[in-house]
């Protein structure tokens, strides 16, 4: 492996990087083909699960207030109880104290009741509400499970048609890292790739620019890119330099871009 990286002259391992740079924007462009849908597929299984989750606490609300209610009912039929144990109890008062007192408590127990009636209507609409609300959730809930079905179809056939055409350009790149052997260098286009927006970790030069930020080459340095001798990169981006007939563009067509 010594010997083969010797043998390399920097021309040969810039057109190895320009080529892996080549393979690897393809696998890019795959990526791309698939689009957002992987990013859909998972905000839309999180949002199926968020509503799952409301139902859930919609349910736990609807048996709160089904216990309330039972509390409610309980301390009506108590009130009634009451009521007629205090009528009961006026037929036998000794004077008029004592039928004022039990007067008064059967009047506080009506209010009791009315007080009841009231809770367990507000709860049973309360239920009412919620048990709307559930239903337009499930839905809700519905619809997206049927487009999430949808948007996991067309992930599936995507990468169905593109996974075999991906192996085979990810085996190509590794062959092609494997004959680089320079993994300084290997490293070093890789970091250029993953923090460029294109994933352009090495540029031809066009117009007498850099072909990834467009910022001016001077002359001199566009004579050292020219000559092969050294790796050379931006100033201004960090890409790898290279010129245009590396590339197997013609000067004139590196002009025109």
């Amino acid at each position: 492996m010594a010997k083969q990286e010797k043998e390399l002259t920097v021309e040969e391992r810039l057109k190895l990087l320009y080529n892996l740079q080549t393979i690897l924007s393809e696998i890019d462009r795959i990526k791309q083909l698939r689009g957002e849908l992987p990013r859909e597929v998972e905000d839309l299984e999180n949002e199926i699960a968020g509503l799952q989750t409301r139902v859930g606490k919609f349910e736990a609300e609807i048996e709160a207030a089904g216990m309330d209610i039972q509390q409610q009912q309980q301390a009506r039929e108590q009130a009634i109880q009451l009521i007629d144990k205090f009528s009961h109890d006026q037929d036998n008062v000794r004077n008029s104290r004592e039928y004022d007192y039990l007067s008064k408590e059967i009047e506080y127990q009506h209010l009791n009741i009315e007080l009841a009636e009231k809770r367990i209507d507000e709860g049973e609409r309360r239920i009412q509400a919620i048990q709307a609300e559930i239903e337009r959730t499930r839905t809700t809930i519905e619809d997206q499970e049927h487009v999430l079905e949808q948007k996991k179809s067309e992930l599936t056939e995507i990468v169905s048609e593109t996974k075999q055409n991906e192996e085979k350009l990810r085996d190509k790149a590794k062959r092609l890292e494997n004959k680089i052997v320079d993994q300084r260098l290997l490293n070093a286009f890789k970091r250029i790739r993953q923090n460029a927006r294109n994933g352009l970790g090495i540029v031809y030069v066009q117009r007498n620019a850099c072909g990834g930020c467009y910022n001016r080459i001077p002359a001199q340095r566009q004579m050292e890119i020219k000559m092969r001798k050294k790796i050379i990169v931006c100033e201004y981006c960090g890409r790898i330099l290279i010129d245009p007939a590396l590339a197997g563009i013609s000067e004139t067509a590196a002009k025109n871009k």
